[in-house]
């Protein structure tokens, strides 16, 4: 049948007496949609087509999917699916005169209940029609919904149940910051003290423990005290929920989310966010006017708003006007609560070329070839998401009559431009403590979430992720005996350390404290905020300088020495992944950000970085492993904080951090790094560490000791940490069973045996076989270690991420992108031409390397 004809509209109408006949042969494979059932009714499978789309959405009565109508097709082949229900939303102009609202009028309600608005409608001008027809393939019989008196009773009840069940997202999300927030009982009756409470517009803190996050005004009393750590990710004492117990005062407004739109409150009695409609009249009475209030965080959340108010400006480069861009390339990402760290991220990712060719080259191939639910394939909604950000579909330019019209009548008409990546997040975040919260996260933790994902799902011949991979050589000294120990190890991100001791404005930064600290003890409006300038050749040359080991064991000495570590880069990767270590915590364990500006180069050359191996008159340390010391009582075994520090700081959790230093047997961070990644997709990742007693059968309990395994087996935890590494597991087993299961030793014996012999132990095979779904398998060329592209080591930079906010917990992600030799800034939905990109300010940085 010709694809025109296929989608005649309304053509095939049939008569009222022939449905019931007409649905027969089709009867065993309309379903109706349990409670476990997901329903795909906003969103296609294979693009970012919706109800909204001109062609509408098909959802399959069987599987439940939803298909655009260039993909309907596709799936009505593969899986002889015949019955679809289309829904199609129409946006219609009011007649003049027409009332309107407070929102969109909308028809037929109860078909779309979870369909979003345009936030930018236009509700005088325009209203909402909504439509559905059960569609029969492959001749395309459409049949108009609701229609009870002439379909049979299950097709009638399948019908309903998919017309009102709920997006599988707000399953999924239940705290999603888009759910629907209901007015207060007591807002209309809220009762407020008379006593005099003026709140400042900054400088605050709890009153009962000096704490300076999460912070909520009581709106009957005007106390200001700390939250907890559930409702937005912050951390707190509880103090705010101790106060109503004591008080039964019901609401409280969250500081620093007060904008003139409206502000975050909820309710203690009611024991959710709520809605306070006379919210304006509430803070007015303790000296607050929303109206003048800044909007500090395009949507999100971020506590510390005087401070950081120049940060938001400036990255944001608000008070520029900027000229949107539309086309190929220039497709924005709705924020879904948060995720600004995935958008900013995956911009920069679909920016290279090596990713666009692996998911949007190959993107036929990889949906003819995606399994019956394309929904949980990682490679179908990497290469929708490219094809999404990358064909210029969902990022079309307004009409110049379009413009003209809006201009004459002073309106905005809408325009239903970017995609909402709701599918990929949900699929992508599976299982991950971290990504499937709606808390904001780390884009540095994400991009290796990201790298590991890429890794395990290999896409043709080539992985897109050997453009960022590396090799660190790691030349460990002893500090008595002078010998020396190299290593190599993978990593795709260089983390640069921030060298405020070097910054060139320190008399500055020593006058602005001193007036920050008097400000707060008066309660005055803080001073403007002064940043740390640090010379980008200050942090490169803290990264090249010997940092101490910590318990470093000396197997000249055979004993433990004082030793020291430097890195060098033994490959230079295609593309260099920079990132500034601006994160680390305070005294109170709570993460903060260094708000520095470092004077990042166009043109980066780190050539002099390069490994050079064993030099001459240096004498190699011994080959010798540690004494395996097995303690009386396992639980009190040490566990190296230091390395849990600086994966915390990473934004790993810190139970995690803990569990991975543990297992690894103290081996660093670098070791333990490996382990995280190779186990953070497991449901326990982040729960409390638990050492098993002495004897108890724990795989993970016996790598971190060192023991040997039954059988002659290498503990799977070691092979694990290995493979994670980007080798592959017959080498892990190799080198574990000739190093008597050391770790450390393991390693260098890869890397002393480029070649090693071939497994053929059949045994072997079969529990590779076993565990190679859950393993960290890297897309390798052979036994010859991990696959890299090596090449010089000069680069000029093309993009980078910027985080405004205090931690990592909290604030907004900003991608700015070199493209067709200009800059262009991505902010969430918004994307424009770049004026005076913020390349001093950022903190993950993207460089590509120059040919020579």
């Amino acid at each position: 049948m010709q694809r025109a004809a296929l989608f005649r509209g309304g053509d095939a109408q049939m008569a009222a007496g022939d449905l019931g006949e007409l649905l027969v042969p089709y009867m065993p494979t309309i379903r109706v949609p349990k409670s476990g059932d997901r329903v795909y009714k906003t969103e296609c499978a294979f693009s970012y087509d919706s109800p909204d789309s001109e062609g509408g959405l098909y959802v399959c009565m069987n599987t439940f999917l939803g298909f655009g109508r260039e993909h309907i097709e596709r799936h009505y082949r593969k899986t002889g699916q015949c019955v679809y229900v289309h829904l199609k939303r129409h946006m219609i102009e009011k007649v003049p005169g027409a009332s309107g609202g407070a929102l969109p009028k909308r028809r037929n309600a109860k078909l779309f209940l979870d369909l979003e608005t345009s936030s930018d409608l236009n509700s005088d001008d325009f209203e909402y029609e909504d439509e559905a027809k059960l569609v029969i393939f492959p001749d395309h019989y459409e049949i108009s919904l609701p229609n009870i008196e002439e379909l049979p009773a299950l097709v009638t009840i399948a019908c309903d149940a998919l017309l009102s069940a709920k997006s599988p997202y707000r399953k999924q999300e239940s705290d999603s910051w888009e759910e629907e927030l209901q007015a207060s009982k007591h807002a209309k009756t809220l009762v407020q003290l008379d006593n005099g409470v003026r709140i400042p517009p900054s400088g605050w803190k709890c009153s009962k423990c000096d704490l300076r996050e999460n912070l909520w005004l009581n709106l009957t009393d005007g106390s200001v005290l700390c939250g907890k750590w559930f409702f937005d990710g912050s951390g707190g004492n509880g103090h705010a929920m101790e106060h109503y117990k004591e008080t039964g005062y019901p609401l409280a407004v969250k500081l620093g989310t007060i904008t003139p739109d409206g502000a975050d409150v909820y309710s203690f009695d009611e024991e959710e966010p709520v809605l306070d409609p006379h919210i304006a009249k509430h803070l007015a009475h303790f000296g607050i006017d929303m109206l003048q209030m800044q909007v500090t965080e395009n949507g999100l959340r971020d506590n510390d708003i005087k401070p950081r108010v120049s940060e938001w400006e400036v990255i944001q480069e608000a008070g520029v006007k900027l000229k949107p861009m539309y086309g190929p390339g220039y497709t924005g990402m709705k924020n879904l609560g948060n995720s600004c760290y995935l958008n900013a991220v995956m911009q920069a990712i679909f920016s290279i070329p090596e990713f666009q060719r692996a998911y949007v080259g190959n993107l036929p191939r990889i949906f003819d070839y995606s399994p019956l639910d394309p929904t949980q394939d990682f490679n179908t909604q990497m290469a929708k998401l490219g094809h999404g950000l990358l064909s210029g579909q969902y990022s079309k330019p307004p009409m110049k009559s379009e413009l003209i019209e809006q201009v004459m009548k002073e309106e905005h008409k809408p325009q239903h431009n970017g995609i909402s990546p709701r599918m990929f997040k949900a699929f992508i975040s599976k299982g991950h403590p971290e990504f499937s919260s709606n808390r904001q996260q780390d884009a540095q933790e994400f991009f290796l979430h990201l790298i590991n994902l890429v890794e395990r799902n290999p896409v043709g011949s080539e992985n897109p992720s050997d453009v960022f991979r590396f090799l660190v050589e790691e030349r460990t000294q002893c500090c008595q005996s002078r010998k020396v120990r190299y290593t190599e190890r993978v990593d795709y991100i260089m983390q640069l350390p921030v060298a405020m001791e070097a910054a060139t404005n320190k008399d500055e930064l020593i006058a602005y404290e001193l007036k920050r600290r008097e400000a707060e003890a008066a309660r005055r409006p803080l001073p403007e905020l002064v940043r740390a300038k640090i010379p980008f050749s200050a942090c490169l040359q803290a990264f090249s300088e010997p940092s101490n080991v910590e318990d470093f064991w000396s197997s000249a000495l055979q004993a433990k020495s004082a030793g020291v570590k430097t890195s060098r880069f033994a490959s230079f990767p295609e593309y260099l992944v920079v990132q500034i270590k601006k994160f680390t915590f305070g005294l109170d364990w709570i993460p903060k950000k260094l708000d520095v500006s470092i004077d990042m180069p166009d043109f980066l050359d780190i050539s002099h970085l390069r490994a050079r191996g064993l030099q001459p008159g240096e004498e190699e340390l011994p080959d010798i492993a540690p004494p395996i010391v097995i303690p009386d009582d396992p639980k009190a075994l040490d566990i190296d904080e230091s390395s849990v520090m600086q994966l915390a700081e990473m934004g790993f959790p810190l139970e995690a951090c803990r569990k991975a230093v543990y297992y690894t047997g103290n081996l660093g961070a670098e070791v333990a790094f490996n382990w995280i990644i190779a186990h953070m997709e497991e449901p326990d990742f982040a729960e409390p560490l638990v050492i098993p007693a002495f004897g108890e059968v724990a795989s993970s309990g016996a790598a971190a000791l060192g023991a040997v395994a039954l059988d002659n087996q290498p503990p799977e935890e070691m092979v694990a940490i290995i493979i994670s590494m980007g080798f592959q597991r017959n080498v892990a087993i190799q080198a574990l069973k000739a190093t008597n299961n050391n770790l450390e030793r393991a390693l260098e014996w890869i890397f002393s045996h480029p070649d090693p012999e071939e497994e053929s132990d059949p045994a072997l095979d079969t529990m590779d076989m076993e565990n190679n779904a859950n393993a960290n398998i890297l897309a390798e060329t052979g036994s010859e270690g991990p696959r890299i592209k090596d090449g010089p080591g000069r680069y000029e930079l093309f993009g980078f991420i910027s985080h405004m906010g205090t931690s990592t917990m909290s604030g907004h992600y900003v991608c700015h992108l070199r493209k067709e030799g200009r800059w262009v800034i991505y902010n969430d939905l918004r994307v424009c031409a770049s004026e005076r990109p913020p390349k001093d300010l950022g903190y993950i940085y993207f460089y590509h390397r120059i040919p020579s």
